[in-house]
């Protein structure tokens, strides 16, 4: 006899060992890519100016559009410019020593580096005026920004999650005059986080093909 008869299970161990330890392998990998640490989800990024959307939304009532011109015709909504933030801070918090990057880039005439936190893939075609005009909020993908402190990534912004939303878009939309409002006014006409209770859909919104290679991937 040239193998112990210890062999046979010391074989079969390693057989389903293996199937066991790549099984584990490919699920570690499939949990660490949709982990906040590769999506950067509820993840506060440091910024040159730590900007509270909650107190200039909630408390000052300042629409997105303010700051956000190109989000209704654009792909790029755009970031706002020094100049939009001098429009209030040349006249009040003149001096706070949280706002000494954009006076200093009013000074230099030097647009301010925010650090972006949602940021597809150059690969990746999304116009957000598209979206706009179709009646998706911006708290279906943003979240509830009108709350936030600080800023952060509320949706994995991943492939699967925009073909979700692709293949059942009746739940994330609703009425046009509300897509630029906080969470907390938009009422039960549209809750686009409860697909249980679809929100109504535009007439003029077809969704046929959408879900096609070529509709994101030029």
């Amino acid at each position: 006899q040239i193998f112990h008869p210890s062999a046979n299970t010391i074989s079969r161990v390693s057989v389903f060992g293996s199937l066991f330890f790549v099984g584990a392998l490919l699920y570690t990998g499939y949990v660490l890519v949709r982990s906040p640490y590769q999506t950067n989800v509820r993840v506060i990024r440091d910024q040159p100016v730590q900007f509270p959307h909650s107190h200039h939304v909630s408390q000052l009532g300042i629409d997105c559009r303010y700051c956000h011109t190109n989000v209704e015709t654009q792909a790029n909504p755009g970031m706002p410019p020094t100049e939009t933030c001098m429009s209030c801070h040349s006249q009040i918090w003149t001096q706070s020593p949280l706002l000494e990057p954009v006076r200093e880039s009013w000074k230099q005439n030097k647009p301010i580096e925010w650090v972006k936190l949602h940021d597809v893939p150059d690969f990746v075609y999304f116009h957000h005026g598209v979206h706009v005009s179709k009646g998706v909020a911006c708290v279906t993908c943003h979240g509830n920004v009108s709350q936030m402190p600080l800023a952060w990534k509320d949706q994995p912004m991943t492939m699967e999650w925009c073909l979700e939303c692709h293949r059942n878009p009746e739940s994330r939309i609703g009425p046009k005059d509300k897509v630029f409002a906080p969470q907390e006014l938009i009422t039960q006409d549209y809750k686009p986080a409860n697909p249980s209770k679809p929100a109504p859909t535009n007439q003029d919104a077809h969704f046929s093909g959408m879900t096609n290679c070529s509709t994101c991937h030029h």
